[in-house]
């Protein structure tokens, strides 16, 4: 069957079509697999068999994590050479999750199978007790005899493939015993099935080149399961996000002017004078020379595009490439005063200088020097010079300018990567639609690629949709009888519905401005707010808190902005939230980032697709994500209130699953009898409840 959906022809591989295909391996986590999890097994052997990739929208409840290691391990464990799986997760949370199914397939595995070894890590400064930023050396061996070391590591890398282990669990031991457990887990890498680990490890250049080397990975003998994989284009493009005030270039003259005194104090007290130190002294002298002029030319040129963004009236504006870095490269050769061919060699060296750069930092907080920084901006702003998939941005930080850069096609990072492995599942509940996410990675088209949404057995009885027609937050209909309508529509679902409801606005401002004093609320209910810049331990608390409140029978209304940390990220066990409203399309806002992006996908895929992929889409798949927070089991139900007459519209209605079912409300009062209907149909679950 062939669906021809954004343009392309893809194929959808159905349950009885492939009847003679159809197998699940021996890895399989449960007794009795639901059919959407047994399609999602055969297709992910289907794809991995060709060193293809499978790209599953799969919804909350189907057992999308099970089967993607089900296929993935029935393919590395049946290969002609050796695969490891590299299970890629941006939430510690589902680390746990994957470890724990993994245990369950070992339990289930025939007794001449090898058991699933697996490790799991995150990052080091997670795992070990305390990093030195200048040596790179960690405190988790202290006092330890240098004979013992290898041992107690060999002891606990034993552990930690003798059976699935918890890398909280593998830290908590090793805290204990005196060893560093991040060391002991990556020399346990070479000789495990899977590696759970974050999407950095792979997608972050920085990140992958001392790490995958270091583990011995080869991603040509890898099999990628990317667990929320509508975030990896994101995180990629994040990846190369850097930040230049002008005070950065002060900051790591200072830098550098430290890092040569240092220098020095160590060439006095070891008596050396070998020529190669005295080249380490000239160039650090040289760069010093160089940070100096740089401060002082920069902040003329910082001066000049301030007053440009004033005239232009905008908050912030597109520069090219070219002109910060032809800036910067003038100012090192006027340093000079010698004219050479423009092959940016003095900055290459001087990129390379600023990098070396070790210093003391008070702020515990800061991880890479300033040095550090701008060498990191300076580097990838020279890699994609001729480039148009990254752009710089200048705006104002305050009554600062500055530069941004921003990747646009994170595909030019990730489509490289997935040519060189051995095939890859992506999955995710808003995968949505699964061949904008093929293009965006730039998938190679030359080999198969599966693509299937997945059918929920119980969403549409246990998480309806309701859309109210008659309110918007489109900026030239937002008036006082507009809040009032939205009001209105959320004080019905508070009245009928029995426990707490999440209320998801596109912004900390439209949600001050709804929500106002509150005293139109009703005065039993308490309102719980996200905080700009949310601890994980507050996260943490505010579930435990909902939880509490539950057990004392007492009403929240959490409250948050769509894409943010309670609406993305969060799981809500125990069906903890009985409704979510979520107000409005968190449309991305006019700026010189998002002109960029437009004009370039543009040129990629044409005016449609670009429109879908940088607004309306983005847009829809944040609505996704959030009312995905009740529904976390087969047993939980909730009821879903989306404040926004717009989602009608073909173009975003276009962008929802075909499998999601609307209804429409005219007014408050639909709002309010619909409520009341689904919470008789679906009264609390008593188990659920105690």
């Amino acid at each position: 069957m062939k669906d021809n959906l954004l343009g392309r022809s893809i194929v959808r591989f159905t349950f009885m079509e492939h009847a003679d295909n159809i197998r699940v391996g021996n890895f399989v986590a449960h007794d009795k697999l639901r059919s959407a999890q047994e399609k999602m097994i055969t297709e992910g052997i289907i794809a991995l068999e060709k060193e293809g990739f499978l790209f599953a929208a799969a919804p909350t409840g189907i057992g999308k994590t099970a089967a993607s290691l089900a296929a993935a391990i029935e393919i590395a464990r049946n290969s002609d050479y050796p695969k490891q799986v590299l299970f890629l997760t941006g939430r510690q949370s589902q680390h746990k999750i994957v470890v724990e199914t993994i245990k369950s397939i070992n339990s289930k595995l025939e007794q001449e199978i090898p058991d699933v070894k697996v490790v799991d890590i995150i990052g080091r400064e997670s795992m070990c007790e305390e990093v030195d930023r200048i040596t790179g050396k960690c405190s988790c061996e202290e006092n330890i005899v240098e004979g013992s070391k290898q041992k107690r590591r060999d002891d606990l890398k034993e552990l930690i493939l003798q059976s699935p282990i918890h890398v909280d669990e593998v830290i908590k031991i090793g805290r204990k015993k005196k060893i560093c457990s991040w060391t002991a887990a990556r020399s346990a890498v070479r000789e495990c099935d899977i590696l759970i680990c974050d999407y950095n490890h792979v997608f972050i250049e920085n990140v992958s080149e001392s790490s995958l080397t270091a583990m011995k990975i080869d991603l040509e003998h890898c099999i990628l399961v990317v667990d929320e994989a509508h975030n990896l284009p994101d995180r990629i493009r994040n990846g190369l996000e850097r930040r230049a005030i002008m005070k950065i270039f002060r900051d790591s003259r200072l830098e550098i002017d430290e890092y040569l005194g240092s220098k020095e104090q160590e060439i006095k007290k070891l008596d050396l004078s070998e020529l190669k130190d005295n080249n380490d002294i000239y160039s650090i002298k040289k760069a010093l020379r160089q940070m100096t002029k740089l401060e002082k030319q920069m902040k003329i040129w910082y001066k000049m595009k301030e007053n440009d963004l004033v005239k232009s009236g905008k908050k912030d504006m597109k520069i090219p490439t070219i002109d910060f870095i032809g800036e910067i490269d003038s100012i090192l050769k006027e340093e000079l005063n010698i004219e050479i061919n423009n092959n940016y060699s003095i900055l290459k060296e001087l990129i390379i200088q600023l990098r070396r750069v070790k210093v003391d930092q008070d702020d515990d907080d800061e991880k890479e020097t300033a040095s550090t920084r701008l060498a990191e901006l300076l580097a990838i702003t020279l890699e994609y010079l001729h480039n148009n998939a990254l752009v710089l941005v200048f705006d104002l930080l305050g009554d600062e300018g500055r530069v941004r850069s921003f990747l646009l096609d994170p595909g030019v990072i990730s489509g490289p990567i997935f040519s060189s492995t051995s095939g890859a599942i992506l999955m995710s509940g808003t995968l949505f639609p699964p061949e904008m996410y093929a293009d965006l990675l730039r998938i190679p088209k030359s080999r198969k690629v599966i693509m299937t949404e997945y059918d929920s057995p119980f969403l549409a009885d246990k998480r309806p949709i309701l859309v109210a027609k008659d309110v918007t937050t489109k900026y030239t209909e937002r008036n006082l009888e507009n809040t009032e309508k939205i009001r209105e529509h959320i004080l019905a679902v508070i009245m009928n519905t029995p426990g707490h409801i999440a209320f998801f606005s596109p912004s900390y401002a439209l949600m001050d401005d709804v929500l106002g004093d509150a005293n139109w609320l009703p005065g039993h209910i308490r309102i719980i707010d996200e905080e700009k810049r949310m601890s994980k331990s507050r996260v943490n608390g505010i579930v435990d808190e909902l939880l509490n409140e539950r057990r004392n029978k007492r009403q929240i209304l959490l409250a948050g902005v769509l894409s943010g940390k309670l609406a993305e990220g969060v799981d809500y066990p125990n069906n903890i939230l009985d409704a979510v409203i979520c107000l409005g399309l968190p449309l991305a806002p006019p700026s010189a980032r998002q002109d960029a992006l437009k004009d370039y996908y543009v040129g990629r895929f044409g005016n449609n697709k670009a429109w879908r992929y940088t607004s309306s889409q983005p847009a829809i798949n944040s609505i996704l994500q959030a009312l995905g927070r009740p529904i976390r089991k087969s047993a939980d139900r909730a009821i879903v209130i989306l404040l926004e007459k717009r989602i009608m519209m073909r173009q975003f209605r276009n962008c929802l699953p075909v499998n999601v079912d609307i209804f429409e409300s005219p007014d408050h009062n639909r709002t309010g009898r619909l409520t009341k209907n689904f919470f008789k149909r679906n009264p609390e679950p008593a188990t659920e409840r105690e």
